[in-house]
């Protein structure tokens, strides 16, 4: 991927919702919940407040859970991305 995001944007790609339960009970399409955990793939370089940086708290490779209508969605070379800021990124999984 050749995408550098700009500011405290973030390029995100969507973790696949699982299709079947703990118990090894396989979902439908319609009874899946939809997904906003994505791993993050690219970092933009922050931004500026009073002329004092703001670093981004989000790094590549992290597995985060972002708010669900956030974003612009895109496609570069048969993938399909989300492009957030950083704001829109509830929490980090770990």
């Amino acid at each position: 991927m050749n995408m550098k995001p700009l500011g405290n944007r973030v390029v995100l790609k969507k973790v696949e919702a699982e299709e079947k339960t703990k118990s090894g009970i396989i979902l439908p399409d319609s009874a899946k919940d939809k997904s906003l955990e994505a791993l993050v793939v690219a970092v933009g370089p922050g931004k500026t407040v009073d002329g004092k940086p703001v670093p981004m708290q989000v790094k590549e490779g992290d597995k985060v859970i972002y708010s669900e209508y956030a974003g612009t969605e895109v496609e570069l070379e048969d993938e399909k991305y989300i492009i957030v800021s950083q704001d829109d990124i509830i929490a980090i999984v770990e």
